[in-house]
């Protein structure tokens, strides 16, 4: 059938016709799809509520904005729709037109904050009190994570705040700095941390550091994972002398392994010998190897086993028979696996030259870390690598040359000395002894892996037949994981010290008198070991004069305290300045005798609980105090103002520290 215009029907007109007809039809489109989009939304996020429980929520579409409605029975509840709504649509197609059931007796939700680290940056995912600084928070995590890697998906509810809420946040940052790859769970007193370390050492120093500063009252639960370290070169050294058998090094790959060789190490003599397990083991024969080399070591009685990744090194002393020597060879050889390459040395009963004798160098490292290079250089380009070298591992101050200028040195003569000197650097003190046929280093630490690390650092610098003597002692006085003072004893040792000795000041000012010397090098001695834990400086007066002037005096000297500390070269961030003038008398201020008591200074541990107006920071409460009185206007005998020492509880609000019986004395 043919359509046929009429011929009334003017020509020009059918495109424009065309077109409308076509506009219309994508306009009628548009309305319907639009439409389509809205119910879909609508009854998508409808049936996710639904089948969430949240029959109370009544769901609108406007275009492409999904419309929440409803009263939500509690604010936890009302956060939980919007989540589950989120799920089906685009948060930001998402508008939020719920209200919460005005009913006081409502419970605050259940707080919580997750924040994640890792080389990708930082997110922060919970429900936190609208209360809480959000944006402080977020910005201490930038500087913490690059630009742009931090990731918040925290909600918020306008409940009140948890008790001590801030102080976990607070805590929370800092464990996040000390931690580069964590997840942290914050919950109203209790926060859970689990993190990754690099080495058993750096976990202790995790664990150490984090419970040191965790707030009073917080349950902290640590779950620091410490992998096996990663050991290059794979090294073991065994030594049999006149001094016994022993491991200056010892590598394994497994625990299984670990414990057969220090049964080899034991029944050839070693008393409690010692062997790390790590990653890094060139074959996983490495175990059948060492038990073997170990039983060839019985055999031969006196000399050095090295081990370096494959290779071996088998040293027999001079006066180990040859056929003993020959046959512990043979077997060896044909015996060892495949993988391992074995070098046996017979040390000859006379051997080295005259040169040999005189070719030396040493270097002293003293325990206030100044280097004291002597003996022998091939030349004065040798020299200053040396001396360059030193001085970057030890100080430019540090580093005191007196070498002299020897032309006819042995064959790699500067390698050995550097090598001698990284050595070195691993040692609180010591001193190393370099000749042609050996190397000789001595000293302590305070690291229990010192010894293997030296080991290591010899054995693939100089090869694994080089012939060197380890004589390191450890001290675990030294060591940075031992010995740290709790906070208590914190307290309690400068406690000791104001019982011992008083604190002066120039009359009727701020200024310590120069008599005070002594006792501030003492304290400052003790808080060098006690910065990671929050402290006040109290300034008191009793109630002669002025009470805006005591009050002004009081802080003032709590400030001088702080800032002799300071000049003492002591991290400060830990304390708090506070006066309090007259307002907190110890002893009733009618006699002088109570007025003297009532002058004082108070250093007194920090805890949450009680709010704190100091200028140092925001920390609370005290549970502890030490007293170092400071007077207004008692003098002494010179005409200086006498501290008066006495150990205080400020109040019933304070925690009392439990008593250590070796420590405490009687005040």
């Amino acid at each position: 059938m043919k359509l046929e215009l009429p011929a009334s029907f003017p020509r020009k007109a059918i495109v424009p016709a065309v077109f409308a007809a076509t506009g219309l039809l994508c306009f009628l489109l548009s309305i319907w799809t639009a439409s389509a989009i809205e119910r879909f939304s609508r009854l998508g996020v409808r049936r996710a509520l639904v089948e969430a429980g949240h029959t109370w929520t009544g769901v609108e579409a406007d275009g492409l904005q999904v419309i929440l409605t409803g009263t939500a029975p509690t604010e936890a509840m009302r956060f939980r729709a919007l989540s589950v709504a989120g799920n089906v649509v685009d948060a930001t197609r998402l508008r939020d037109a719920m209200s919460v059931a005005d009913d006081a007796g409502i419970a605050a939700p259940d707080f919580s904050i997750q924040i994640l680290r890792n080389d990708d940056g930082i997110s922060l995912i919970g429900l936190a009190p609208t209360s809480m600084d959000r944006d402080a928070l977020v910005s201490s995590l930038d500087k913490l994570a690059d630009k742009d890697q931090v990731t918040d998906m925290l909600e918020s509810a306008d409940h009140p705040a948890p008790p001590g809420w801030e102080d976990e946040v607070s805590y929370a940052l800092t464990a996040l700095k000390t931690l580069p790859r964590a997840k942290i769970s914050l919950s109203a007193g209790k926060l859970e941390i689990t993190a990754i370390s690099d080495s058993p050492a750096q976990k202790a120093q995790f664990e150490t550091a984090l419970r040191r500063k965790a707030p009073k009252g917080m349950q902290l639960i640590l779950d620091i994972s410490a992998p096996h370290p990663v050991i290059t070169p794979f090294t073991l050294r065994f030594l049999m002398d006149d001094q016994g058998a022993r491991f200056d090094a010892c590598s394994a790959d497994s625990d299984a392994a670990r414990r057969r060789i220090i049964a080899a190490a034991t029944d050839v003599g070693a008393v409690n010998p010692e062997c790390t397990v790590g990653l890094g083991v060139p074959t996983p024969v490495w175990a059948d190897a060492v038990v073997m080399a170990l039983k060839a070591m019985k055999t031969l009685g006196h000399g050095s086993l090295t081990f370096s990744d494959a290779d071996i090194a088998l040293v027999a002393d001079a006066d180990v028979p040859q056929a003993d020597f020959d046959r512990v060879v043979g077997e060896l050889e044909s015996n060892l696996p495949d993988v391992f390459s074995l070098r046996a040395i017979h040390t000859p009963k006379s051997q080295g030259t005259q040169e040999a004798a005189v070719a030396e160098f040493t270097a002293t490292l003293t325990p206030d870390g100044r280097v004291d290079l002597s003996g022998r250089l091939a030349d004065d380009l040798s020299r200053q690598a040396i001396e360059s070298f030193a001085k970057s591992r030890f100080g430019s101050d540090s580093v005191h040359t007196a070498t002299r200028l020897a032309p006819d040195m042995p064959s790699g003569w500067p390698t050995r000395v550097l090598v001698a000197l990284e050595a070195l650097g691993e040692l609180q003190s010591g001193k190393v002894v370099v000749r042609a046929g050996d190397l000789k280093i001595s000293g302590t630490t305070g690291s229990q892996d010192t010894r293997a690390t030296v080991a290591r650092i010899l054995s693939s610098k100089l090869g694994e037949s080089g012939k060197y003597d380890i004589a390191i002692t450890y001290d675990k006085k030294l060591d940075p994981l031992l010995g740290l003072p709790t906070d208590q004893e914190c307290v309690t040792q400068v406690n000791d010290i104001l019982n011992a000795s008083k604190i002066t000041f120039e009359p009727g000012s701020a200024i310590i008198d120069p008599s005070a010397k002594d006792t501030l090098d003492k304290i400052a001695a003790v808080l060098k070991n006690c910065t990671d834990y929050p402290m006040e400086v109290g300034g008191h007066t009793d109630a002669q004069g002025r009470e805006e002037m005591n009050l002004a005096l009081s802080d003032q000297r709590a400030k001088a305290v702080i800032v002799a500390l300071q000049s003492r070269r002591i991290l400060t961030s830990n304390l708090t300045a506070k006066g309090y003038g007259e307002t907190v008398p110890l002893e009733p201020n009618n006699t002088e005798a109570g007025r003297e008591k009532n002058r004082r200074i108070e250093f007194r541990l920090l805890t949450p609980g009680i709010s704190t107006d100091g200028t140092g920071g925001d920390d609370m409460a005290a549970d502890g105090s030490v007293t170092d009185s400071a007077g207004t206007d008692a003098e002494g005998s010179d005409g200086t103002e006498v501290a008066a020492v006495t150990v205080q509880i400020p109040d019933d609000n304070t925690v009392r520290p439990k008593p250590r019986p070796d420590d405490l004395k009687t005040n």
